[in-house]
């Protein structure tokens, strides 16, 4: 009798090794972003630094929950960094700006509406390179299964 196929999530298969590649993703963002500013100015440093600082916060949210979908880590990196900006409109930011370098960078200080168009710029770019890393250990893990089956040969 056929069986409906498994889903496979290899998140959840293995939730540990899927942290320690986001935590890497995410310390070589923020090294692509230092780096960004190192050898750029003005606005390539200025918008490729907001995509990049959407892609981080994505990579944070792998971390933090390994079997999320790329679509959900996507849109949460997105929605985290619209808050962050919109909450610039505010005086709390740009107060906690002018105490702390970390505050700085982190929330930023000051409202500007073309960041909103470069964090979905980050966020699409995470998405597709989240779904093709999936993609890609779901095809690996796939293979090992189909290469241990009896008579698999993948």
């Amino acid at each position: 009798m056929p069986t409906a196929p498994e889903i496979h999530d290899p998140a959840a298969a293995d939730p540990l090794r899927t942290r320690l590649a986001a935590a890497g993703v995410a310390v070589v963002t923020v090294g692509a972003g230092l780096g960004l500013r190192a050898v750029t100015a003005g606005d390539i440093a200025k918008y490729g630094g907001d995509a990049l600082y959407t892609v981080l916060l994505l990579t944070l949210v792998v971390v933090l929950a390994p079997g999320v979908t790329p679509l959900r880590a996507a849109a949460g990196a997105l929605a985290a960094s619209w808050a962050i900006e919109f909450l610039q409109l505010s005086e709390i930011p740009g107060e906690l700006s002018r105490r702390s370098t970390v505050g700085r960078l982190v929330l930023g200080s000051t409202f500007n509406p073309p960041d909103l168009f470069w964090y979905a710029v980050g966020a699409a770019a995470g998405y597709t390179v989240h779904t093709a890393l999936r993609s890609r250990l779901d095809a690996g893990g796939r293979r090992a299964v189909l290469d241990s089956a009896p008579g698999g040969h993948g």
